[in-house]
């Protein structure tokens, strides 16, 4: 009766996310993006499960709004969902357009950046699948080695064997890695219009420069109400918590 209950309450839960989902898109159609707004929103606190095409709505319907900092974090929320989704990054790149800060990129030098550019090629969750996938060839090679009797094919498949296992390895510290940075990368986006970003974590401590919303910054500590972060120009500073919405 219980499991009754609580497939009755998923489908319940499912059916008015998926009419919420409807709305939206159907409000949007209709160009009233205030109202495809509310409608998406309702999605996201009554679903528990959070998909990309949701953010990637939700982010359409605030840049329509002008509202820079909401479209930027939805399609940022999307990316995460799904890294390779070409209509967020498309998105993505013409919201960033509208922000006031023009933050340089410092690109990553030596071995780190070879590493982050070869593990970066695929999501963890890829670098996984790939590895099952490796794990079985290695398996049918193993499988190929042990029955046949014939010289040749043995060698084969016994060389096969190897690059299966080199090339295992290989997928299964590429996904730690990927892991280890999205566990540890906390990116943010500014919401407030205007932020003073500080020295030290104290009201009175002395403002080093301004953020305007819809910066995107990088959460690396935090004491109280305030954030450190970092610009991807290297540039570190305190922030208060309130003026900022971290992304995961």
């Amino acid at each position: 009766m219980k499991n009754i209950l609580y497939i009755l309450l998923l489908s319940t839960q499912f059916f008015f996310a998926q009419n919420g989902f409807e709305k939206g898109n159907a409000y949007y159609e209709k160009a009233k993006y205030t109202e495809a707004v509310a409608a998406y929103e309702s999605v996201l606190k009554t679903q528990q499960q959070h998909s990309s095409e949701l953010y990637f709505n939700l982010g359409n319907a605030y840049y329509k709004l002008n509202q820079v900092a909401p479209s930027i974090y939805n399609y940022e929320k999307a990316l995460v969902l799904n890294p390779n989704d070409q209509g967020s990054i498309n998105n993505l790149k013409f919201a960033q357009k509208r922000t006031i800060d023009e933050i340089k990129v410092i690109p990553k030098v030596g071995f780190a950046k070879l590493v982050r550019d070869f593990t970066g090629i695929y999501h963890y969750n890829t670098w996984g699948w790939v590895s099952v996938g490796l794990a079985a060839a290695f398996l049918l090679f193993f499988i190929g080695y042990y029955f046949l009797q014939r010289t040749l094919p043995k060698r084969i498949f016994f060389f096969g064997m190897f690059l299966a296992v080199f090339l295992l390895l290989m997928a299964l510290v590429a996904a730690i890695i990927e892991k280890s940075h999205f566990d540890t990368e906390k990116p943010a986006i500014v919401f407030a219009e205007m932020a003073n970003v500080k020295s030290e974590p104290r009201n009175g401590g002395k403002s080093i420069f301004v953020l305007h919303e819809g910066t995107k910054v990088y959460v690396k500590e935090v004491i109280e109400k305030w954030k450190k972060v970092q610009l991807t120009d290297g540039t570190e500073g305190w922030i208060e918590s309130s003026a900022i919405k971290e992304v995961k």
